[in-house]
């Protein structure tokens, strides 16, 4: 097996929290490999800070005023192309990518979502576990799909619900499971073949 190690590409939008728990895998050796690039729709996202603290190369792609999805599509892929990555992980990248682009990288585009999919697609899940009084939540990370968070799923990771827990309370602590498992499942499939 070579010791190669293999690139990846995170695409984000916001804070960057997984970004860091990336970066942070990686500088401790629990994650053998290196990050190509970190491209952003929002050319102020916190998560492009991150990136350049640790020297990694930034592309910020910010939506043009009446612009087509396929249009943007085609210019995210313009910035993909100039490097060679196994995989390209969706790390709170809040914008939804067409078929052209799934297509283009199907098997090689992943992400993390805040709850036990299929349970709770889309925005606000803390807010619904809570108001439907369920007891176990978590995050789910899954292939990419044109379906939005309807992917293969990766891997999970489960919590139990306290009894008068706040949305606030149960995001950070589903934060925490994000930040574990997420580094685990990219090792995983950058080691596969």
């Amino acid at each position: 097996m070579s010791d190669a190690v293999t690139s990846i590409i995170v695409l984000i939008s916001g804070n960057g929290s997984n970004l860091q728990a990336i970066i942070d895998a990686i500088e401790s050796n629990q994650l053998n490999v290196t990050i190509a690039c970190v491209i952003s729709n929002n050319p102020n996202a916190y998560g492009l800070e991150r990136a350049q603290k640790h020297h990694i190369p930034i592309h910020v792609i910010a939506p043009i005023k009446n612009e087509t999805r396929e249009s943007y599509d085609r210019r995210l892929i313009d910035s993909i192309e100039q490097y060679t990555a196994k995989l390209i992980v969706l790390a709170g990248f809040m914008r939804i990518l067409g078929a052209y682009f799934v297509q283009r990288y199907h098997g090689k585009l992943i992400n993390i979502h805040p709850s036990l999919l299929p349970k709770y697609p889309g925005l606000k899940t803390h807010e619904k576990v809570i108001a439907n009084g369920d007891d176990i939540h978590g995050c789910t990370i899954h292939y990419v799909t044109e379906a939005v968070d309807s992917g293969a799923v990766i891997a999970q990771a489960k919590l139990i619900v306290g009894k008068n827990e706040t949305a606030s309370q149960l995001k950070s602590r589903v934060h925490a499971l994000e930040h574990t498992l997420y580094p685990e499942v990219i090792q995983q499939l950058c080691q596969s073949k």
